[in-house]
């Protein structure tokens, strides 16, 4: 198993999720500072806006327009002349706050939601994952999953694999010409490890981060670790970027649960090069 020793790149954040590589620079949402950023590869930050009812998900339109996650609200909203405008209401059909999200070639979004009051304190539920077509329609995509959490395509788009973080599992679907997933399975089962936001490498291998053990593993169909990186107290999410594609950005909390509680700023971004590129590198 390879090791890595992964180097600071950013921080003084507050919870930094899904980081998405995009023209040339980190795209990334800080849930709790409520914030969209992009970060340059030199580690120069910009605000883009504020989101708020908590940023999520990230993704792009074909056009390149960019779609984040309005967790609270349970909305996708766009990012039109630097103003955001709302591109799908799920308000009344998703079950919990919204949460990560991601896009095919076509604009079809895919997302998925807490299933439950999760910060009130109400009882675990298996949930539906959603998927929005470009015109705005919104569909159930596929349902009886647990908490989902981070999304990526794989096999050239006609697997999607999500990881449900409560059930410490990554599930693969088959992906339909209509958008419909169909024939879950398991793609990785992962212990005891709980696994948050994740991307996927051009050999169709996932990296993921484990929030509860601070870890972030390549992981092929079947279950099998090839690499594994340790960096902050939490894993929250990654990407793979940079000129080559090879460069994966690590977004971990530093700190305790009392400490992300207290509003510490303690996220921060980790950066690690690795030996396969992400897709389309």
């Amino acid at each position: 198993m390879s090791k890595y020793l992964p180097t600071l790149w950013v921080d003084d954040f507050a919870f930094l999720e899904a980081p998405r590589w995009h023209q040339n620079r980190l795209w990334v949402s800080d849930v709790f500072d409520k914030k969209l950023y992009t970060v340059q590869p030199d580690g120069t930050r910009t605000h883009l806006c504020d989101v708020p009812h908590r940023p999520a998900g990230i993704g792009f339109l074909p056009d390149g327009t960019a779609v984040v996650v309005s967790m609270q609200d349970r909305k996708l909203l766009k990012i039109v002349d630097g103003a955001l405008v709302v591109h799908a209401d799920l308000s009344g059909v998703a079950a919990g706050d919204l949460n990560d999200l991601v896009v095919d070639e076509r604009g079809w979004i895919y997302t998925g939601n807490f299933g439950y009051d999760h910060h009130g304190g109400a009882p675990r539920a298996l949930t539906d994952m959603h998927v929005v077509e470009p015109n705005g329609a919104i569909h159930i995509a596929a349902s009886g999953v647990e908490f989902p959490n981070g999304m990526v395509i794989i096999n050239d788009g006609r697997s999607l694999v999500v990881a449900e973080t409560w059930a410490s599992r990554l599930t693969a679907f088959d992906r339909s010409p209509d958008g419909r997933l169909s024939n879950a399975r398991l793609y990785a089962a992962l212990g005891n490890r709980q696994p948050d936001g994740i991307c996927a490498d051009s050999e169709n291998a996932i990296w993921a981060a484990s929030f509860n053990t601070g870890e972030f593993l390549r992981v092929v169909d079947g279950g099998k670790v090839t690499d594994r990186i340790t960096c902050g107290q939490h894993a929250i999410a990654c990407a793979l970027g940079g000129e080559e594609g090879k460069t994966l950005y690590c977004s971990a909390y530093t700190g305790s649960i009392e400490d992300m509680e207290a509003g510490k700023r303690l996220g921060a971004i980790f950066t690690v090069e690795v030996d396969v590129p992400g897709v389309g590198f």
